[in-house]
């Protein structure tokens, strides 16, 4: 049965069921699912990814809860399993994305949606260079104090393969911290400061500047690197745009 009642637990994931057309099905969301924003904020919130609130899932009565191994805590996802249908997606890859919109969408009655848009997004990125060997290597910071970058093993390691570039820190996993010291060493070409989740701006651009003059340092759309629903529709062209400012400065 198609269901009627859907709990997001996932901010991009929301906004794919949205795209999807679901806008009444969807009953919950967390605060941080701010996408689209004319209908996110009629939604019930049930609490952040990691701190979600039982009860309040619990009085909406869901018939389908979406959620993501990575972005939920395993301990609030296996008690909310025992009562309800619970679709865990886990996304590390391109594929993996582009699988996990597939499935979502045969879960929620809207397979050929999906499909299409999954075509869409996997047409647009074969349409982007890809040279064989990355010259550029890019330190990516996702957090301030510590200073922290994704690593191998992320969606967001992905997503710079996918634009051509290479990742300074790829031998390392997850999220490391890293030091001053371990940035000049690392010397990488380029820094990337990400808009979310740590709110990178024009004004921290200097203070990494000032830790490796060396490196190109600018603020990139956090989402567009880290979201892995139907944002990644604009990814592609994001990119191409991104190298070309990139050629021009």
């Amino acid at each position: 049965m198609t269901p009627q009642r859907i709990v997001s637990l996932v901010p991009s994931q929301t906004e794919l069921l949205f795209d999807l057309g679901l806008d009444r099905e969807i009953i919950g969301v967390t605060k941080f699912c701010i996408y689209p924003v004319d209908k996110v904020r009629d939604k019930t919130i049930v609490g952040g990814t990691k701190t979600l609130h039982l009860d309040r899932i619990r009085a909406l009565r869901p018939d389908l809860i979406i959620a993501n191994k990575e972005e939920n805590t395993r301990d609030q996802i296996e008690e909310l399993q025992r009562h309800y249908p619970v679709h865990i997606t886990d996304v590390t890859t391109l594929p993996d994305a582009l699988t996990m919109i597939q499935d979502v969408g045969q879960c929620v009655g809207k397979a050929p949606q999906a499909n299409d848009m999954a075509q869409q997004i996997e047409h647009s990125f074969s349409l982007l260079p890809t040279p064989a060997a990355p010259t550029l290597s890019v330190a990516y910071f996702i957090w301030r104090k510590p200073y922290m970058v994704a690593a191998g093993d992320t969606f967001i390691d992905a997503m710079l393969t996918a634009a051509g570039f290479r990742n300074a820190f790829a031998g390392q996993t997850r999220y490391p911290e890293v030091s001053p010291d371990e940035l000049l060493r690392t010397r990488p070409d380029l820094i990337f400061l990400s808009s979310e989740p740590y709110p990178f701006a024009e004004k921290h651009v200097a203070e990494l500047r000032a830790v490796c003059p060396f490196a190109r340092v600018r603020v990139v759309d956090g989402e567009v690197f880290s979201w892995y629903g139907s944002r990644l529709l604009r990814a592609a062209d994001y990119f191409r745009n991104l190298h070309n400012e990139l050629a021009t400065t």
